[in-house]
């Protein structure tokens, strides 16, 4: 993270990073993703079940490991979490020399993965409008020692273009630093300072939690896809809906392909 990428990001909550991503990494991880979104919508309502602490009631896949929830329809959103279980694809993430660098010039000490989600929303969806103001200690964003002191922060990565009407991701700048909760409701689309972020395919979005943010409505026929990957102090447990709170949930599969590093991603003790 350079200065002037410091300095916006402490100004405004949130950096558009162009070309995160290259071609090559586009591509593998698009197809991984609409391979899972087919696999999923055959199953998501399917037993066995996993009753989430919010509410929530997800498909808890015995053979490829995810939890998934939502249906496609107009207006729903599909969401599929632990996707590291379901395809060795999508590893490249946790090894990403450019993300752990933006990662580890905003949070202090040792940091772990405590969300990765898909969030595949179709055509006339929203994602509400959350976050921003005072806000629970562990989504909390602070100014420690001369620099950036962020607990959960969170990188979402786009597979495709993602235009003013597709649907794009949303912000209120500067609210992970108000004093006050937002009395604007949930509707992205309605609350005064929102601002849509247009992005192409490669691009991301790093923002901390406490930042006040959303998906306006999806206005057009293209299904937006994204992928978002949470980082916090390594004690934070998951934060992903289906296991809040919990472990991260990594199949022994899993564990097993995945490098000794890798696995230090989701542990709060690191394996040695």
């Amino acid at each position: 993270m350079n200065e002037i990428e410091q300095y916006e990001f402490d100004r405004v909550g949130y950096l558009v990073i162009n070309e995160m991503l290259s071609a090559a990494e586009v591509a593998t991880l698009a197809a991984a993703i609409d391979e899972l979104e087919e696999h999923a919508l055959a199953r998501v309502q399917a037993p066995p079940r996993k009753k989430a602490a919010w509410g929530h009631d997800y498909h808890a896949d015995a053979e490829r490991g995810y939890h998934a929830w939502g249906e496609r329809a107009e207006g729903k959103t599909l969401m599929i979490e632990d996707f590291w279980n379901a395809s060795p694809a999508f590893d490249l993430l946790l090894d990403h020399p450019r993300t752990l660098s933006y990662i580890s010039s905003i949070l202090l000490g040792r940091y772990t993965i405590n969300n990765s989600e898909i969030r595949i929303r179709y055509s006339g969806n929203a994602s509400g409008t959350h976050m921003g103001g005072p806000i629970d200690h562990k989504y909390r964003y602070a100014f420690t020692g001369g620099r950036i002191d962020c607990m959960m922060v969170r990188m979402v990565y786009f597979v495709h273009n993602v235009g003013p009407d597709q649907g794009p991701f949303c912000v209120v700048p500067a609210t992970h630093k108000s004093n006050y909760k937002s009395p604007y409701g949930n509707n992205p689309d309605k609350e005064p300072g929102m601002i849509g972020l247009p992005v192409q395919a490669g691009d991301a979005i790093l923002f901390t939690e406490n930042l006040r943010h959303g998906g306006l409505t999806n206005r057009s026929t293209q299904t937006r896809k994204t992928l978002h990957i949470g980082y916090g102090p390594h004690w934070m447990m998951s934060q992903n809906i289906a296991t809040m709170d919990e472990p991260p949930y990594l199949t022994p599969a899993t564990k097993e392909r995945l490098t000794t590093a890798q696995n230090n991603l989701f542990r709060a003790w690191p394996l040695p």
